[in-house]
């Protein structure tokens, strides 16, 4: 794997450097599901004789599912991790399956992207069964390949899935670099885990407020963006690692 912390070379670092792959995160990002899994965990605290609050389930948003699920059990869900998962991602998926919360915007970047041959995987700490059902949804196959929660070893905010999403992309690739990648992020542990990967990274807050951080281009929306701006934060990016150097 990619160690986050190799340098790349300095002749890479040109605003040149073309735009090769964008590695998006689901939940808040690529769909509005957040409000879905919030309900799913206050009804499920509830239901084991706790409270659970909006602003405590905020504080979830964008954690790997078993760190998430420990916090539960904490807050009294008398359940194991695994049931928490299950039970949470079920109900996630009965509500994409009644109506998919599509992010403003999403759908027609993932369209220019595709237009430009940038290719596009899924990073996202839910696991495969959902993400597999907001993948399905889509008009088209934008999406190479899904790095998923319940396929790493670390979740975010380690750098881990984003590091084995550029591993796949450099078997047909080798020549691809984490310089030549961009991810799109809305939550607070997944920016800080694209972050420690070293590639150009775009939050785009949704739920919950993001902090400042220079290291970071931050949108409003993906409403209206292209494959150009995601090009132009690559080269701020490249230029700004090249001058580290």
């Amino acid at each position: 794997m990619i160690s986050p912390t190799s340098a790349p070379a300095h002749q890479e670092t040109s605003n040149s450097l073309p735009l090769k792959a964008v590695l998006w995160d689901m939940d808040g990002t690529l769909v509005d599901t957040e409000p879905y899994w919030i309900a799913a965990e206050i009804a499920l605290v509830q239901a084991h004789g706790g409270q659970w609050s909006k602003e405590q389930a905020f504080t979830l948003v964008g954690n790997a599912l078993d760190d998430s699920a420990r916090v539960l059990q904490g807050a009294g869900v008398d359940l194991s991790v695994r049931e928490i998962i299950d039970h949470l991602s079920n109900t996630v998926i009965a509500g994409i399956r009644e109506e998919v919360p599509w992010r403003p915007g999403a759908r027609e970047l993932l369209a220019d992207l595709r237009h430009n041959n940038v290719r596009c995987a899924l990073v996202t700490m839910s696991e495969r069964q959902l993400a597999a059902e907001v993948v399905g949804a889509l008009d088209e196959e934008y999406f190479e390949f899904l790095v998923t929660g319940d396929e790493v070893t670390h979740g975010k905010p380690h750098p881990e899935p984003y590091l084995v999403a550029v591993d796949k992309l450099q078997l047909t690739d080798p020549n691809l670099t984490l310089l030549h990648c961009a991810a799109l992020e809305d939550s607070v542990p997944g920016v800080a885990s694209a972050l420690a990967s070293g590639m150009a990274t775009i939050a785009v807050p949704n739920a919950v407020p993001l902090g400042e951080d220079a290291r970071r281009t931050t949108w409003d929306t993906l409403l209206g963006k292209t494959h150009d701006d995601v090009q132009a934060v690559l080269a701020d990016h490249a230029a700004s690692v090249g001058a580290a150097l």
